[in-house]
This record gives C-alpha cells, structure tokens and sequence, in this order.
C-alpha cells in the first residue's frame, strides 16, 4: 500500500470513529436526559396521585378510584400485603394486567420491558381503609420517548453517512496534496538515475511548511552532490591531464637512467636533478588538486583577532629564510583584524610565490588601512600579465605563457586556490599587472 492510500484510509477511519464516538456520545446524553425527564414527570404524577388516593380510599370504590387515576397508555393498580391487587388498564395496554401483582412497601421508580416494549414503573405506599400499608403503582409506557430515541438514532444515522462523503473527498484532496512533493520527488529521483542528469523540485509558494522546507531540503542536497560531482570529475579530468607530463618526464629519465646512467655521470645528475624537479612539482600539485576539490564547507575555518604587523613581519621572515630572497616590508600603525592566521598565511604565500617566480626584483609587502578596510599589498618587477588575461588568471590550469609557466614550475592552479581560500576567508583579492612593468596583489579585508 502506497502512502497516499494509507493517508487516504488512515484519515478516513479515524474521522469515521470520531464521528461514531461523538454520536454515541451525543446519543447516550440525550437518551439519558429522556429517561431522567420521564422519571422526573412520573414522580410527580405519583405524588399528586397518591395525595388525592389517601383522601378518597374508603370514599370511593377502589375499582372507580383507580379508573379515574389510569393514563391513556399505562395501568395503575392497588396491591395489598397480601397481594390482592386492584387493576386498571387503558383500552390499548390490556395486556400490563397480566403481571402478576408484587407488593412493594417504599417507594420506588424503574424502567422495565414487556413484549419488546419499554415501560416507566413507579410504587408509592398509601394507607389502606383498614389501617394496613397498600402500594399504590403506576405503570406507564416509554413508547413516546423511544419514538423520539429512535429519531435521534436515524438522524445521527443518515448524519454520520452525509458526513463521511465530505470526509471520503477531503481526505482523497489532503492525501494528494501531501504525498505530492513526494510523488514529484521520487519522480525526479527516478529520471535523475534514468538520465544521470541532476534535477532539481519546482517549488510553488511560500508556505514555509514542512513539505516546503523538504523540497528546499532535497533541491539543496541535488546541489551538493551536482557540486561534488562536477568537483571530482574536475580533479580526474585536471589530475589525469596535469600528472601526466612531469610522469612521462620522470619516466622517461628513469628509463634513461636504466640505459645509460652509469656510463655517463653529467646524464645521471641531469636526470636525477630532473627527476627531483618533477616530484616536487608533483607533490606541490596533488596538494593544490586536493585542497581544490575540497568543499567549502570543509575548510574549518578558525577565526581569531591577529596583530597584522607582527603577523606579516613573522611571514615574510619566514619566507626570506626558505627561498633566499629579500623582501621589503612597509607597514603602517598596527591594526587587529579577525580572520584565520594560517589560511591567510597561505594566501600570502600563493602571492609571495608568484613574486618570486616571475620577478628576481625585491618583493615589496605594504599594509595599511583605508576607511573600512585593512589592504595587504604583494608587489613584485617581473614580467606582468597583459590586460586580456587578468580575467581569466584565477580560472583553473590557466597559464599566461605556457613555455614560461613550464619553466618556473607553476601549475596555473596557485590563483585558483587563492579565490577559494578568499571565499572561505570572507575576503577580496584585487590583481593589477602591466605588461613589463610587474603586478600587484591585493588582499582586502573588512574592518567591523
């Protein structure tokens, strides 16, 4: 059974036993409320039948006294202790005086059935001429009220059946309205295994409910897996392409190496020299190709206030020390910015990096601060970008100048992993260049 039809019948039960419950509850206080009515009205009429019987027993004959007190669809009588009964009946209850009598000395009210018929019976001690105790009884018929009862019954009756047709269509529209952001979903499910193509709810509305926020849920879910597929059949397809020269280098030099290495030493050191090279390149790239393909929401970012100045002096001495080169720093009043120390540091190195590869000048590092914003600025005198490219130099594997790239070891993947680090800072990258003159990088940072 699918969920339609178990909300379907499920809705449709459950309204149905409410519905039996509070017909019979309405049924059992009306009915009660009858019967109390009745036992109500009887007593009275035994008070006032009793009171005008006391005065007129012994007065009146007794058959007389009880013809003047018998109702219309009923029967009184008059039992003594011995149980010799006077009797009366009304011409369509003639059948109430075959009871036998039964002497009852208190007073006392019920209900009783005889020949499928239910009666109202009501006893009251009276003094009998003689001076014993007589009981005087009334016996009347329900057949008014159990008319009334059985109205009740048919039209709660022919109620509960009306009822449930609005019920049988509303829960038919509710059981569709709910079960179709699921219907859609699965549907989309089976098309997105069918094709292999990644789609996406339509989402109608703004209600904000539940089936609102799962459709949201599922279109979230179908970015996510988009996203981290197009990230890994990006990182096979750079991977693939990017390892496969400095592989066929290193292969080619080991063959090399395996042919001819030991009878010529300038070949042994130019291949191992090569060999190194392209390991480093290698393993400099499988960590950029990884980190790239990394979500963002996988970079774990741990944000804290840094000392700007100190922290760019204690980079850029760090970086003088490991490539041997000079760089100049030019730093203003000392500022606090909030950001992550490391992912910022390796930011700076993406930056410094690139000075160092495309200028042999002094790298020059200034910072500052300007209305809302703290600028860090790399600045190198190399060769420069000419102004058709610098749109394109943060794309993925993008080199300038192929041979040039080739040449200094980048993998055009260093820009790349700068914008993503910036995203997942919170902060902007600015790149000017001018051909033969050098380019300037800038790291923006929002002051709060």
């Amino acid at each position: 059974m699918n969920l339609r039809k178990k909300i379907y019948l499920y809705t449709t039960v459950l309204f149905a036993v409410l519905l039996l419950i509070m017909n019979f509850a309405v049924y059992a206080v009306f009915s009660k409320l009858v019967y109390e009515n009745e036992r109500a009205a009887i007593s009275n009429e035994m008070e006032n039948m009793t009171k005008i019987a006391q005065r007129s027993i012994g007065n009146v004959p007794e058959a007389e006294l009880l013809r003047a007190f018998v109702p219309s669809n009923g029967m009184v009588r008059l039992v003594q202790p011995d149980k010799k009964a006077v009797t009366s009946t009304s011409p369509d209850e003639k059948a109430l005086s075959e009871i036998p009598a039964e002497y009852i000395s208190s007073e006392l009210i019920k209900t009783m059935e005889r020949d499928n018929r239910v009666y109202m019976f009501a006893s009251a001690p009276v003094i009998l001429p003689d001076g014993e105790i007589g009981s005087f009884q009334l016996t009347r018929s329900m057949e008014s009220a159990e008319k009334i009862l059985k109205t009740l019954r048919f039209v709660l009756g022919i109620v509960t059946v009306a009822a449930m047709i609005p019920v049988l269509i509303s829960s038919a529209v509710l059981s569709k309205f709910i079960t179709r952001p699921v219907a859609t979903m699965t549907a989309t499910m089976k098309e997105i295994r069918k094709s292999g193509q990644f789609k996406r709810l339509k989402l109608e509305g703004k209600s904000h409910d539940e089936l609102q926020q799962m459709g949201e849920t599922f279109n979230h879910m179908i970015d996510l897996l988009e996203s981290n597929y197009e990230k890994q059949k990006l990182f096979i397809s750079n991977a693939s392409h990017e390892l496969k020269t400095p592989l066929t280098v290193i292969e080619s030099y080991s063959s090399l190496l395996k042919r001819r290495g030991l009878k010529e030493p300038e070949l042994f050191n130019e291949s191992i020299e090569a060999i190194h090279s392209e390991a480093l390149r290698m393993k400099e790239m499988t960590e950029q190709l990884l980190l790239l393909a990394r979500h963002d929401d996988h970079w774990m970012i741990d944000l804290k206030m840094v000392e700007l100045n100190s922290f760019l002096t204690q980079v850029t001495r760090t970086y003088e020390d490991a490539f041997n080169r000079t760089v100049h720093l030019d730093l203003s009043e000392n500022t606090l910015i909030q950001t992550d120390e490391n992912k910022l540091k390796q930011l700076l190195f993406i930056f410094l990096d690139n000075a160092r590869k495309y200028s042999d000048d002094v790298i020059k590092v200034t910072a500052g601060t300007e209305k809302q914003e703290v600028y860090i600025r790399i600045e190198d005198r190399g060769m420069g970008i000419p102004m058709k490219d610098l749109p394109r130099v943060f794309d993925r594997f993008y080199r300038v100048d192929e041979a040039r790239n080739r040449k200094t070891g980048g993998s055009g993947l260093g820009l790349s992993l700068a914008k993503e680090i910036a995203e997942a800072l919170g902060v902007e990258i600015r790149l000017e260049s001018t051909e033969g003159v050098g380019t300037a990088a800038s790291i923006i940072i929002k002051v709060t």
